[in-house]
């Protein structure tokens, strides 16, 4: 059996799942007075460059079953957007306002981005390639 090698998807995404929740760790721990948003734009950053390496490095995959990817990670998709919209309520509703807002909604992009896309990932990976 010759399978296809695949790229390290869920160790980047969780890799990129760690820096984005520690960045938000940071921001809230300094709420509500100010936070300082070097460390926590700088998490941020290597969170986006690391899911940006991990999408094209899956998107280069030879006879990936793209239809179970897309089939499950849309519908999780679905469910971590509102998960992610709920969370940013939370800090609207606090009184978060300006910079770190800008952070803590990107940061949760990023969270509902790659969380359904390894979700996706690890049914796909798994299931044969239709023909």
């Amino acid at each position: 059996m010759t399978e296809t090698r695949l790229p390290p998807v869920t160790e980047l995404a969780m890799t990129s799942l760690a820096l984005v929740v520690a960045g938000g760790i940071y921001i809230a721990s300094h709420l509500p007075q100010h936070v300082p948003l070097g460390p926590a734009f700088a998490l941020l950053a290597a969170s986006v460059l690391i899911m940006v390496a991990n999408v094209i490095s899956l998107a280069r995959v030879p006879d990936f079953n793209w239809r179970a990817f897309f089939d499950v990670a849309r519908w999780a998709a679905v469910a971590y957007a509102i998960i992610a919209g709920m969370l940013l309520w939370v800090f609207v509703k606090d009184g978060t306002r300006g910079g770190e807002l800008v952070v803590i909604t990107l940061s949760l992009a990023v969270f509902a981005v790659h969380v359904p896309m390894l979700i996706g990932f690890t049914v796909a990976r798994y299931q044969p390639r239709e023909s």
